[in-house]
């Protein structure tokens, strides 16, 4: 039975050292130079001339200050700090890539959805459609601190706030602007049709938006929407407006459970759950042999950090981990930060009980999601029996060191991939990244923000 290519998207942030604790100090890493455009424009053509997907670049607006109650870990070890806006970076990288797609993540807690629309139809317009946003709604207490409010808004609510975004968004993307109301009819001097530009006039509980949106319809007009809840209250919300989810864990079976609980709940959100992609976090470290690539795994282990670890693990799950002995089990606890990074270790292992040692030391190569190790074959038979168990469409490859872990990636596993048919074949012509990841150019007629279009 022929099996689907794999959706495959690079795993980056705008950082110098991003889930890989400590490794940005070994010889060959590069994300030093995160600071400088050729490195990410090299990155993009290197993944975009290789038939990766998208780019996907996570974020966190402020201080991971969770350790020891002080910035200083993460400071001086470089854990996601310092971090640049990933946003900023979207355009460079387009101009020099033909069909590699931009999955960006920004917070509905800290931005406005009037300006943030403007902002996804601009970039969806400069790269021809092949913009998506990763929705989250932020974790840390820093930055409420630093961005108006006296405390981080309760997990929950952030997510009811974020769906009256969302609806804001809908309306001014799918709603605001008809289908030919652009005419750009110089001989008559119209340009627009304002009969066809209408004020969306949102009066909600957050945010008030009378007017029209700012841009005219951009190729995809709504971007592809990504979304990273597996929370309660985070997997309803990705049921509700998701086209792709990514699912953390760390075990086949945890991330199967989790997308059989997803399709459930979009099913009774009147959506089809079988439009939806799923796509996991990996990190892989490969070479032209079982041998080499164990060899150079035992190389990266001696750059892991595990204080950087454990400032990480503490920022995700809310929790200051130096107050507790390093021996201790882990288990879940209620928190206002990412209830799933908590979740996944708490559930890894029906024989054994995580310790705090133990997470440091699985966090040092590839943060919470699966590390594989192997010769090109060995991986490629991984990522097969992992999808096949887990249900997952794609993975999201994540860097032990930058750029090398993507070019080991390409050099060795994509032919094998490839060559079984798991890669899919360069388009002829660029498309949307929704017409690839989706095979559709507009969100679905089932999707809540459909219902605001004009027929």
């Amino acid at each position: 039975m022929s099996r689907p290519p794999f959706l495959l998207f690079g795993f980056m942030m705008n950082v110098p050292g991003h889930i890989s604790a400590g490794l940005w100090r070994h010889p060959e890493d590069q994300a030093h130079r995160y600071t400088e455009l050729a490195y990410w424009t090299e990155i993009a053509k290197q993944l975009d001339q290789a038939g990766f997907d998208a780019l996907f670049i996570a974020d966190a607006l402020g201080q991971l200050d969770v350790w020891q109650g002080k910035p200083d870990t993460a400071l001086r070890l470089a854990a996601q700090m310092p971090v640049n806006d990933p946003l900023l970076l979207v355009s460079a990288m387009a101009a020099v890539t033909q069909h590699l797609g931009f999955g960006i993540t920004v917070s509905t807690t800290y931005e406005h959805p009037y300006l943030l629309a403007r902002k996804f139809t601009t970039l969806d317009h400069l790269t021809q459609g092949r913009i998506a946003w990763n929705v989250v709604t932020s974790m840390l207490d820093s930055a409420a601190r630093n961005l108006g409010l006296t405390q981080q808004i309760p997990h929950d609510e952030r997510y009811e706030r974020a769906q009256e975004f969302l609806d804001v968004t809908g309306k001014l993307w799918e709603g605001s602007w008809e289908d030919g109301a652009v005419h750009r009819d110089k001989d008559n001097s119209l340009y627009s049709e304002p009969t066809k530009v209408h004020a969306i006039n949102h009066q909600g509980r957050w945010y008030q938006v009378p007017d029209a949106h700012l841009s005219e319809p951009s190729p995809q007009r709504t971007p592809v929407l990504f979304q990273a809840g597996t929370s309660s209250r985070g997997a309803q919300f990705a049921a509700r407006n998701a086209e792709v989810i990514f699912l953390g864990g760390i075990t086949p079976q945890a991330i199967a459970e989790d997308i059989q609980r997803i399709r459930a709940l979009t099913e009774a959100e009147g959506r089809d759950s079988g439009s939806l992609r799923f796509v996991t976090a990996i990190t892989v470290v490969t070479a032209e042999s079982d041998k080499a690539a164990q060899a150079k795994l035992r190389d990266y282990q001696q750059y892991i950090s595990e204080e950087a670890a454990l400032a990480l693990f503490s920022a995700w799950t809310g929790i200051d981990w130096s107050q507790e002995d390093l021996d201790t089990p882990l288990a879940f606890r209620e928190t206002d930060a990412c209830r799933s990074a908590l979740a996944s270790l708490t559930r890894i292992d029906d024989q054994k009980r995580w310790t705090l040692r133990d997470a440091a030391q699985y966090i040092g190569i590839g943060g919470l999601h699966p590390l594989l190790v192997g010769g090109a074959e060995s991986i490629a038979d991984q990522l097969d029996a992992f999808a096949a168990e887990s249900g997952v469409d794609g993975f999201n490859l994540a860097w032990a060191i930058s750029p090398g872990s993507f070019t080991d990636f390409i050099t060795y596993v994509m032919p094998v991939l490839r060559q079984r048919g798991r890669l899919r074949s360069m388009p002829a012509q660029p498309s949307t990244l929704r017409e690839r990841l989706l095979g559709q150019p507009r969100l679905s007629a089932d999707h809540p923000a459909a219902r605001f279009r004009h027929d």
